[in-house]
């Protein structure tokens, strides 16, 4: 059973947990201060899932959202996330170049085009054999 709470009713029990006294000594200001700033962290968000589920005597809940993140990156948090793009950048390249040659083997090997005479890796053969079937 899916349960999302609205912002006003998170705010309504957000206010429940602050003792009575403390809420009272709020002026209207602060009130609509901190009500805004916890309804805005609570909007939609592009990847929203909520569920609850029983097992035995508990109920557990789980929450997965996602979104854009627009909090503003540390020092360390930038240079971390630039050297990951920068990594996965060097992978991506890699791997595509490499892709790109076994491509360009299958077709000389297709078109019988020998570059070492007596030198061969064995892809073509072992496609042949396992994709086109002997023959």
């Amino acid at each position: 059973m899916s349960t999302v709470l609205t912002s006003d009713e998170f705010t309504k029990k957000f206010f429940e947990k602050i003792p009575h006294s403390i809420r009272q000594s709020l002026s209207a200001e602060q009130y609509q201060a901190i009500e805004k700033a916890y309804s805005e962290q609570w909007k939609r968000h592009p990847l929203d899932i909520r569920f609850s589920f029983g097992f035995w005597r508990w109920r557990y809940y789980l929450v997965i959202v996602g979104g854009r993140d627009r909090r503003k990156l540390t020092r360390k948090q930038q240079r971390f996330f630039s050297l990951a793009e920068f990594y996965f950048l060097m992978a991506y390249a890699a791997s595509s170049a490499l892709f790109g040659l076994l491509i360009l083997y299958l077709i000389k090997s297709a078109l019988g085009i020998d570059i070492f005479p007596n030198f061969h890796v064995g892809i073509w053969g072992w496609l042949q054999n396992s994709v086109f079937g002997p023959g």
